[in-house]
């Protein structure tokens, strides 16, 4: 196995290709878990889907977070989950394409340091460090400064082994409410390199681009975004704040989404036209917007918004089996299914927008990828 690119160090090289690739913003698809029918891995279609994501155009994957599974952990599956997608990019990438490999980290202190260094030995170059999440013991709950408090010490904690990206959760699927004054302190932590912002509302991400703004090392941290209902806007939007009497700007430069897992070729092509619109095309930012609403739409049918998210990683899988990138919707908990009228939503949406979809590039290199 190839070693780190980074060699585990805190803090990116900002010189290097892969800290520019991330700062100047790309799209990093959540990897999904492909399964056989009995729930063990389908190593086939896991490749495959690897592969897609490069050949897509995306600039990184990551692994071992939400849209993986969770459960990956309670199945003895992280380290060799993250060693497969790492051993397949790294065999694929041919030409040494600057391509970022991002490892989900999550659990105690103690849990979360062992991922990172696992994620280090495998040649990842940095974390995604899910935010405490409540237990059935856990006194820490309830109290907002502690939860804060531990969340940073974890932080660093980590920042010790590798670079981090932070992680603001929806609190839909139990994330904690963090302040302002934590995004203030969690950014000048020397081993945070970005922050994906998914509280899935415009409050929030407004404090962590706020926060980044007024940083000492707001040229270092880059905002993406994790806020699969507002994609398209997040990516045209200018945060601008007064900081020392002046104005400082903060955009959002790319993508760590569970909705870009799929239709990803036509993703790219999006966060493309994003950048181009932000450059001064102001026909091709007209067009985007008209189709933000769309993109939002088909993520409230994959992400199964109207049951709280209750079917969000089988309605990925839902697209990605009738793409013939899995064999079926299953996933490690057998209660994790689409919900009524889930399947019916996306016909739905497809049929509204199918310019949203690549079927026929997939089609198109299926086989070789399944090779």
């Amino acid at each position: 196995m190839a070693q780190s690119v980074l060699n585990a160090q805190p803090v990116l090289n900002p010189q290097s290709e892969l800290a520019k690739l991330l700062h100047e913003g790309t799209v990093i698809p959540a990897h999904p878990l492909a399964l056989n029918a009995d729930r063990t891995l389908d190593e086939v279609h896991q490749r495959a889907l690897s592969r897609y994501y490069f050949d897509a155009g995306s600039g990184g994957i990551a692994v071992g977070v939400h849209s993986t599974q969770f459960e990956i952990r309670d199945h003895g599956m992280y380290s060799p989950i993250l060693e497969l997608a790492a051993e397949t990019v790294d065999e694929w990438n041919t030409q040494n394409r600057p391509f970022l490999k991002v490892a989900g980290v999550a659990g105690t202190t103690e849990n979360a340091v062992a991922e990172a260094e696992i994620a280090a030995e495998l040649g990842y170059h940095a974390v995604l460090l899910s935010p405490p999440r409540p237990g059935p013991e856990d006194d820490l709950w309830g109290r907002p400064e502690e939860i804060e408090r531990y969340a940073l010490d974890r932080a660093r904690a980590v920042g010790e082994v590798m670079p981090v990206i932070g992680f603001y959760l929806q609190e839909a699927i139990r994330g904690p409410r963090l302040s302002f004054d934590f995004w203030r302190q969690f950014v000048e932590i020397e081993s945070v390199v970005a922050v994906k912002a998914a509280p899935f509302n415009r409050y929030r991400t407004l404090d962590v681009a706020r926060a980044i703004a007024e940083s000492s090392r707001r040229d270092e941290v880059t905002l993406y975004t994790g806020n699969d209902d507002t994609i398209v806007h997040d990516l045209l939007s200018d945060f601008t704040f007064d900081v020392d009497g002046g104005p400082v700007k903060v955009n959002i430069r790319g993508g760590l989404l569970g909705h870009w897992s799929v239709w990803t070729k036509r993703a790219v092509e999006m966060h493309q036209q994003t950048q181009r619109a932000r450059e001064g095309d102001r026909g091709l930012l007209s067009d985007l917007m008209s189709k933000a609403n769309a993109v939002t739409d088909a993520n409230g049918a994959l992400f199964d918004a109207v049951n709280n998210f209750a079917g969000c990683i089988p309605g990925v899988h839902e697209i990605l089996r009738r793409q013939g990138l899995m064999q079926g919707r299953w996933c490690l908990n057998p209660q994790e299914v689409v919900s009524p009228g889930q399947v019916d939503e996306l016909d739905r949406v497809i049929r509204s927008h199918p310019w949203l979809t690549d079927d026929e590039f997939v089609a198109e290199h299926l086989d070789e990828w399944l090779r």
